[in-house]
């Protein structure tokens, strides 16, 4: 199978590993993002604490932009409109704005917003820094992840001129270290938290509160990464080697499907245009391996590509 067109991936800095990180060296969920509005590839250099841009045409990448915007260690990053939020995860944590302007990013002013996370060291870091922001469908609220680290989910509010509210409302999780999150079809939010490898979907609501909907484990290890496809989620279980996949009702509440085999260390995952194929990065394997979306949700392997052991990030086009 051709797999060129689908997807890119990026490659983590040299330097840039997250302290106690195995398969997935930002140990994060969207270091690459993918403006469709504006075309641009955006990603981050979190050894040298940049942020990048290139100029997608068609299956080329030009013009590449790199802007430097005083963030240490930066790990996600969420598009929505004009704006462009970067995750970082040095020290107690922050997030910072850029806007889009003409194709290229620019720093917001005053922007920088702190989680007030406990800075971990050791072999235990790498599960104490924050593991993904991104936007709620509308753009009206800012999402963070803190993983153990108070295993919170942290919700902003996004003014009108791209700035956050001062303090995000803190939302403890259903279940410990919330890690990766999408959104399905009715704006529910659905959060892989890995401690007990669940499942979480949740109401949010305009003032930022979380009402819980319901938790279902999959039986696997280390549920961390999430990516909506075809009307299913699907997770990746970075400690079992598989992928699962579970069906939401119209009320938000999670059903598993059952988990597929895919290879060592899956870790952050993308879907395809329309969700007919799932992309999954597989950091213990150094490979990237695509499976078509079945009809009942079920997972049937259509090739895999070698790719690099380091790699971090992936967006389908």
């Amino acid at each position: 199978m051709q797999l060129s067109r689908p997807f890119f991936r990026a490659t983590f800095v040299a330097g840039a590993l997250v302290e106690g990180a195995v398969v997935d060296p930002l140990a994060s969920q969207a270091s690459l993002a993918y403006d469709r509005d504006h075309q641009l590839l955006i990603g981050v250099n979190a050894g040298s604490n940049t942020v990048y841009a290139f100029e997608v045409e068609g299956d080329h990448l030009s013009s590449r932009t790199v802007i430097s915007f005083g963030g240490t260690q930066p790990v996600s990053v969420a598009v929505h409109g004009d704006l462009a939020y970067v995750l970082n995860a040095g020290g107690a944590g922050n997030v910072h704005g850029n806007r889009t302007d003409d194709k290229r990013l620019e720093s917001i002013a005053g922007s920088d917003r702190s989680l007030g996370l406990t800075p971990v060291t050791g072999s235990k870091a790498f599960l104490n820094t924050p593991g993904q922001v991104g936007f709620t469908p509308d753009g009206d609220q800012l999402i963070v992840t803190t993983k153990a680290n108070g295993s919170n989910i942290d919700v902003f509010s996004v003014r009108d001129d791209g700035k956050l509210s001062a303090k995000p409302v803190t939302n403890p999780s259903a279940t410990p270290v919330p890690f990766g999150f999408t959104f399905d079809p009715r704006g529910h939010l659905v959060v892989g938290e890995a401690a007990t490898s669940s499942l979480s979907t949740y109401t949010l609501h305009p003032d930022g509160s979380l009402t819980t909907i319901a938790s279902v484990p999959d039986s696997q290890a280390a549920l961390c990464w999430i990516a909506s496809a075809h009307g299913f989620d699907y997770v990746a279980n970075a400690g079992s080697g598989s992928v699962s996949g579970y069906r939401l009702d119209a009320t938000g509440h999670p059903s598993l499907l059952g988990a597929t085999a895919v290879g060592a260390g899956p870790i952050d995952l993308a879907a395809s245009r329309g969700g007919s194929f799932l992309y999954v990065q597989l950091g213990g394997a150094g490979q990237v391996n695509a499976l078509k979306v079945n009809g009942d949700g079920s997972l049937t392997s259509v090739g895999s590509v070698t790719t690099n052991a380091n790699q971090e990030g992936i967006v389908a086009l």
